[in-house]
C-alpha cells in the first residue's frame, strides 16, 4: 500500500502547475479515504481516490506537538499520539465536508469518521479532553455537540484541562 500511496503522491506532484486541468480533483461532500499518516492531533494525510490530501479536522484544535511547525504546547504530544492510535496507517475513514472545502493552507477540511465502527474522531478528541473547540464559520455543522463535549471534558478536568489547565499553554 505504501508504494501505491507514494506513487499516487508523486503522480500528483508531477502534475502540479498553473493549469487547472492538472489540479487534484475535489472530493464530493463525503468520501472514503485511507489514512496514510497522522501529522498531529488534528491533521492527517489521507488518500482519497488515488490522491493524498492533507486533511484538517473541522471543529477542533489540539495542542501543538514537539517538533512541529509551531511552538510546542502542553498535551500536544499526547493529542498527536491518541490520534495516531485512533487512526493508524491504513485505517478506512469517511470524510464528511461542511460548507467551505479548504482552509487558507489548502488543506481539505473534514469531519473524520472511522469506517469500521463509525467513531466520530473529531468529537472523540473533544470528549476525552484532547482538543478544544475551534469554530470557523461557515463550517459549524457539529459545533453544538463538539462544544458540549469540550464543556464536559473541561468540567471533569479530562486531558489537557487537567494536565495543563486549558489549551494553548506553551511547554516549559
Amino acid at each position: 500500500m505504501r508504494r501505491r500511496v507514494v506513487a499516487g503522491a508523486l503522480a500528483a506532484l508531477a502534475g502540479c502547475g498553473d493549469d487547472e486541468a492538472t489540479a487534484p480533483p475535489q472530493p464530493e461532500r463525503a468520501d472514503i479515504g485511507v489514512v496514510v499518516q497522522v501529522l498531529d492531533g488534528d491533521t492527517a494525510d489521507i488518500e482519497i481516490q488515488g490522491v493524498v490530501e492533507r486533511v484538517r479536522f473541522i471543529g477542533i484544535d489540539t495542542p501543538e506537538p514537539i517538533g512541529g511547525r509551531r511552538e510546542a504546547e502542553c498535551f500536544g504530544d499526547e493529542a498527536s499520539e491518541l490520534t495516531r492510535r485512533l487512526l493508524p496507517e491504513g485505517t478506512l475513514v469517511r470524510l464528511e465536508r461542511d460548507v467551505e472545502p479548504r482552509d487558507v493552507f489548502d488543506r481539505l477540511l473534514a469531519y473524520v469518521f472511522r469506517v469500521d465502527d463509525d467513531l466520530f474522531v473529531n468529537l472523540h478528541l473533544a470528549e476525552t479532553g484532547y482538543a478544544d473547540q475551534l469554530v470557523i464559520e461557515p463550517n459549524s455543522a457539529y459545533a453544538g455537540p463538539i462544544g458540549r463535549a469540550v464543556g464536559a471534558a473541561r468540567e471533569q478536568d479530562l486531558g489537557l484541562w487537567g494536565a495543563c489547565g486549558g489549551p494553548d499553554v506553551p511547554l516549559g
